[in-house]
């Protein structure tokens, strides 16, 4: 395509764009012919309008819930009801992309455009928040090598950060060059950063600056912290975030606008879209639909009780995503024999969706499940079960044709959230729990109100951090719970709901920057690894450059 072209696309995207958020063009930054940058001048103009809508789904199995998917047509289903409506979403990790997962575009007829930019280095934020992250770490070492730190050299928490699956990086020693500081290191990827956690929750720039300055990176042979504002790159670190702070807008195959910006794990960080993109989408639409990662007792809880605790925010709905086909094998099926139709093995598996619309329900907030219909396998009997089940709970359910219909398909979905929000206001929102709780008892409400545990249990290791960090003053906030999204338990093992069993947190990390204490819970992984042929291995691109293979 001609340059002359590519730039009359931009400017149309720009000014489709900017027409269907009533925004002023020089509001939007072009990047490229079909993506953009907004100007955080959006949200010192605009006051929130719109209504929240959080989208979270029932424990994750391999037979897959289309959570994304349903977003996006949800927001295409509000939009095909004359609704008002913008997306806010989280960025791709190149990690999942190359390796088991797959990307987070969505699928089928509910995707967001351009998928392939989207999955890969989109607009160049996930660079920025390595380098930044990257440059910390360089800049400690460096202190450790000139002796201009009080930081002991074997008590550094901060690591170094890559987005892609590397097993090899886990653990590594640095600093065997000739004259060099040698001790242990590793790598995360980089959702795992406090750098993107901070990001992500981060109000502006002067917010970003705080939260960078509080981030702990160690600490001392007394045990006393050492902040990262110590070492006097805080503006450097902005420098390179000063540009990817503004959130990325495209657009879903129906024109939804999409805000898409940041994304920490959800089983190991809070797992939740910027609340700047969050904020933005909810300035410019009546509604702004939402997700938050994993199923609900990792992605919404945290959503609720660290994101909306810290930005004020608070959703006016919850819609809950379930499939036929995970029921089944949270009933006992193995993904192998998922296709015949099996209504008794639905039934069994909807224990573990009835645990999830429970913990939704204590947020005071309507629940809605959205069954994301498979057309070729679902039967009307499995279907039927699923509804009598909210029926009796007296939550709203609907079947949603979003990966073949697109927001045609979900059009009945989008009235009932829709009209769920109406009439008299809801409750104040209020958190799972109060951060005056000691820490322990913090814990044990996430894992008896939301896991259906029967408590917390601490090991030696666990006590002995939780002290360090309670000497330091670093317990004053709220638990990221980072365990496995497999089950309900801390057993990835445990399908359905799970009854008797506890919680057993082996270690605590800090995310002071962030505004979190992280409870590790079972082997979670900060750096993922690839599976024996990871998907990487079919993706092509043509000589025109042209990209085939990529999971949504």
């Amino acid at each position: 395509m001609c340059y002359t072209a590519r730039m009359a696309n931009t400017q149309s995207f720009t000014a489709q764009m900017a027409a269907a958020l009533g925004l002023d063009e020089q509001m939007i930054v072009p990047y490229g012919r079909d993506k953009a940058k907004v100007s955080l001048q959006v949200l010192r103009e605009r006051p929130r309008k719109g209504k929240l809508i959080l989208v979270s789904a029932l424990t994750p199995t391999p037979a897959g819930e289309g959570k994304t998917t349903v977003s996006i047509g949800l927001a295409q289903g509000l939009k095909a009801n004359g609704k008002s409506v913008c997306l806010a979403l989280r960025e791709p990790s190149m990690g999942p992309v190359f390796g088991r997962k797959g990307g987070a575009t969505g699928g089928g007829a509910s995707s967001i455009t351009p998928g392939e930019s989207i999955n890969l280095c989109f607009n160049g934020d996930f660079p920025a928040i390595t380098a930044a992250n990257n440059l910390l770490a360089a800049v400690i070492d460096n202190a450790l090598f000139y002796k201009t730190t009080r930081l002991d050299q074997n008590k550094v928490l901060w690591k170094r950060v890559i987005d892609m699956n590397d097993r090899s990086l886990r653990n590594i020693v640095v600093g065997l060059n000739r004259n060099g500081v040698p001790r242990e290191d590793g790598f995360n990827i980089t959702p795992a950063s406090e750098i993107m956690a901070c990001f992500c929750l981060a109000e502006d720039l002067e917010d970003l600056r705080r939260r960078i300055d509080n981030i702990v990176v160690g600490f001392t042979a007394d045990d006393e912290a050492v902040y990262a504002r110590e070492f006097g790159v805080t503006d450097s670190l902005l420098a390179i975030l000063r540009e990817a702070i503004n959130p990325n807008l495209v657009q879903s195959l129906e024109g939804v606008p999409a805000f898409v910006h940041g994304g920490p794990f959800a089983n190991i960080a809070h797992g939740c879209n910027s609340v700047i993109a969050t904020k933005m989408a909810l300035a410019c639409a009546d509604y702004a639909v939402t997700e938050a990662g994993f199923a609900f007792d990792l992605g919404a809880e945290k959503f609720l009780d660290i994101k909306c605790r810290q930005s004020g925010l608070s959703p006016d709905a919850i819609v809950i995503v379930a499939t036929i086909r995970a029921l089944k094998m949270h009933g006992g099926v193995a993904k192998t024999e998922l296709d015949p139709p099996n209504a008794e093995a639905v039934r069994r598996g909807l224990a573990n969706l009835q645990a999830h619309i429970e913990s939704a329900k204590l947020y005071n907030r309507p629940v809605t499940v959205a069954i994301n219909l498979f057309e070729a396998f679902d039967t009307e009997e499995e279907i039927a079960a699923v509804k009598e089940l909210c029926a009796q709970m007296g939550v709203g359910c609907a079947v949603a044709n979003v990966f073949g219909k697109g927001g045609a398909g979900a059009q009945e979905l989008a009235t009932i959230v829709a009209e769920s929000m109406e009439g008299a206001a809801p409750e104040p929102f209020k958190c799972l729990y109060e951060l005056d709780m000691p820490v322990e008892e913090r814990m044990a409400t996430i894992a008896r109100k939301i896991y259906g545990a029967d408590g917390v249990v601490l090991t030696k290791a666990a006590q002995k951090k939780l002290a360090l960090m309670a000497a330091n003053g670093l317990t004053d906030l709220p638990i990221c719970m980072a365990k496995t999204q497999n089950s309900l338990s801390d057993n990835a093992t445990l399908p359905g709901r799970p009854t008797g069993f506890t919680i057993t947190v082996r270690d605590f990390e800090i995310a002071n920057g962030a505004g979190f204490l992280v409870a590790l819970c079972g082997d979670i992984m900060r750096m993922p690894a690839l599976p024996k042929v990871p998907s990487a291995c079919a993706i092509k691109v043509d000589a025109d450059g042209n990209i085939s293979g990529m999971k949504g």
